[in-house]
Formats: structure tokens, C-alpha cells, sequence
């Protein structure tokens, strides 16, 4: 007797309708143009298709044809927002779209010194890089590219949780290696304050943020560690997507765009979960929360805690799930510069 399995053929994902579907969801559907949150996450979506070099079909980018209709005027009206409405019109161009108005508003933006009522060495990195892409020379800062180097060499401030300081390292790097198409001339405590981000963006489960340490160690010709890249790799394909007139926006949409991104420059295939076209919502699998439980653990010792995770780990397992000792074990064991990390983690003697 011959037992006959039939097999469910999964649905051809065409990649001109996943886009159409993304980029259509972001344009029109999830937000109102007069939401800075729409310039927001538009850019983002934008920015990611660009730098990877993906192909987008010239349908779904009309689908931004009312926007670049008027964007000049809403410069003018809200210069505040220049940066994102630059970085959207650029990558629309660039995509495909062609056209002139990224080189005129970048000449209106050095014009009015817009990068001028910025406080954030960042954001002025950010603003210089924007207005090169047109060839288009800002207000000089000859040190501004050693200062924020200087910030990503401190490698101490990446020992500690701070979220604010890390997505600020990452996108320094985007930044001084134009999203990977040079070398942003990272020396090697740069290097490690990756390193030390990407733990603790592990120890968090913080796909999004690890995802971003990954995209950024590629980009100064680093490998991340595999175990990140292979956890990643399982969170981005977990992700589910709902389509619906009531679907949250309070989502976890950038988590799902990096994680894609990250996909695209390690070289597969990004965006494959199944998109239809409507309102989308993004949700991430549930995940547990060692740093929480670590944090918590060690701070219970006081003057107790020492810098070594052989000698606290018998002390704090007691306070801890087997979850979350699981994966710190994990980075302890393959990462090269958890022990480093962990001595700046412990805060032993600051009790």
C-alpha cells in the first residue's frame, strides 16, 4: 500500500505586487500627509528600497506623483521637516522617477542654511550627506566628521543600556559611508562599541536595533557574529502582517522594515512575507527579556557584583528565568567581546 502525501503549493510571491502593496500601504494608507509620522515612515520605507538597490516598479512609485506635485511649497511652509522631505524626494529620483527638484531643494536648503537651527551633530551629518547626493556643498565643519567619530570610539558608553546612543551610533556610520557605498573609516574602538551595542541589543531580544548594529558593522566591512544573523534571520520571518481598516499604526512597522533591510545586505531575499494590498499593520513575535532580568539581578547584589560573568553568574542564576540565562550563555560563549562588555555591564565598585 503506497501512502500519498499532497503537498500545499504556497502562493507565488511576485515582486512587483509585494512592493506596489508596501509602498501603496505607507502612501495612502496607514497615515495622512499633514502627519509628520507619514513623512516619517515614508522616508524610512524610501531610503531602505534606495540604498539596497532594489528595483521598484515605476507604478508603485507614482504612487508618490501628488506629493512631489507640491513638495517645494511644503519646504518652504515647513522647513523644519527638510530633512525628510529631501531624503524622500532624493530616493524617489534615484529610484527611478527622475527629475530636478531633489537639486533644487537641496540649493534652497544651503541657501537658508537650514542645517543651521540643527543642534545635533548627527542631524548635521545627516543634512551634508543629503545635500551631496546633488553635489551641493553645506555651511563648512571641518570637524565635524572626527567628532562624530570620536562618539562611536567611546567604547564605555555602549557597556550600559542606551537605546538613544546606539541608533545614534549606527546611523553615524550610514552617514560618513554614504549607506554602505564607501568606507565610513571606523577605527578599531568603533568597532567594539558595535560589538558592545549589538549585546546588548541581544540581551533586549531588540531585533530592530540589532538588525541596525548588523547593516552598520557590514558597512565597515565587518561580519556580524552568525548567531546574530541567524537569530535575526528567524525574527524576520515571524513577523505578521494584518490588513484591515482598523489595524493599529502604534506598530512595530520600522522593526519590520530593518529587519528586511538587514535580509537585503547580508544578501537574501527581503520582504517575502506575504503583502496584500489595504492598511497594514506589523507585529513581532513575543519574545522574552533577559537584559530586564539581568539588570535587575545584578543591581540586587550591590557591592556584591564583580566584573566577571563566570563568578556572577552563580550568584544571579537563582534570580533568573532559564530563558534568560539561556541566552546570555549563548553570548557569552561566541561573542569574541562579551567579557570586555560584561566588565563595563556589571558596574562593579559603583555600588
Amino acid at each position: 500500500m503506497t501512502n500519498v502525501i499532497a503537498l500545499r503549493r504556497q502562493p507565488e510571491i511576485r515582486h512587483d505586487d509585494q512592493l506596489h502593496a508596501l509602498i501603496d500601504s505607507f502612501a495612502n494608507r496607514r497615515r495622512h500627509r499633514e502627519d509628520a509620522f507619514w513623512l516619517k515612515e515614508n522616508a524610512e520605507l524610501l531610503n531602505i528600497l534606495e540604498c539596497t538597490g532594489t528595483r521598484v516598479p515605476g507604478a508603485a512609485l507614482d504612487l508618490h506623483a501628488d506629493f512631489l506635485a507640491d513638495v517645494q511649497d511644503r519646504m518652504a511652509f515647513f522647513p523644519q521637516y527638510y530633512r525628510f522631505l529631501l531624503s524622500m524626494v532624493l530616493d524617489l529620483e534615484d529610484l527611478g522617477l527622475g527629475g530636478d527638484i531633489g537639486e533644487r531643494l537641496c540649493r534652497i536648503a544651503a541657501r537658508d542654511d537650514l542645517a543651521g537651527a540643527e543642534l545635533s551633530d548627527l542631524q548635521r551629518m545627516e543634512a551634508r550627506r543629503l545635500l551631496a547626493r546633488r553635489g551641493v556643498a553645506p555651511a563648512g565643519d571641518a570637524g565635524l566628521p572626527d567628532r562624530l567619530r570620536a562618539f562611536c570610539a567611546r567604547t564605555a558608553t555602549f557597556t550600559l543600556p542606551n537605546k538613544k546612543a546606539a541608533y545614534e551610533l549606527t546611523h553615524i556610520v550610514y552617514y560618513l559611508g554614504e549607506y554602505g557605498r564607501r568606507d565610513p573609516g571606523l577605527d578599531a574602538r568603533a568597532i567594539t562599541s558595535l560589538h558592545f551595542a549589538g549585546n546588548l541589543a541581544f540581551l533586549e531580544q531588540n531585533s530592530d536595533l540589532l538588525s541596525e548594529i548588523c547593516i552598520a558593522l557590514r558597512h565597515a566591512g565587518e561580519t556580524p557574529p552568525p548567531f546574530w544573523t541567524a537569530w535575526l534571520e528567524r525574527e524576520t520571518h515571524l513577523f505578521a502582517v494584518e490588513t484591515g481598516d482598523h489595524g493599529s499604526i502604534a506598530d512595530d512597522y520600522h522593526d519590520f522594515l530593518v529587519c528586511n533591510w538587514h535580509a537585503a545586505v547580508a544578501g537574501g531575499p527581503a520582504f517575502r512575507t506575504p503583502l496584500t494590498s489595504g492598511r497594514m499593520s506589523f507585529a513581532r513575535a513575543p519574545r522574552a527579556t533577559p537584559l530586564r532580568e539581568l539588570s535587575e539581578a545584578l543591581f540586587a547584589e550591590g557591592a556584591a557584583r564583580r566584573p566577571d560573568w563566570g563568578v556572577m553568574r552563580a550568584r544571579v542564576e537563582g534570580r533568573m528565568s532559564p530563558q534568560a540565562l539561556q541566552v546570555i550563555d549563548m553570548l557569552a560563549g561566541q561573542s569574541a567581546h562579551f567579557d570586555a562588555f560584561f566588565e563595563g555591564f556589571a558596574r562593579a565598585g559603583h555600588a
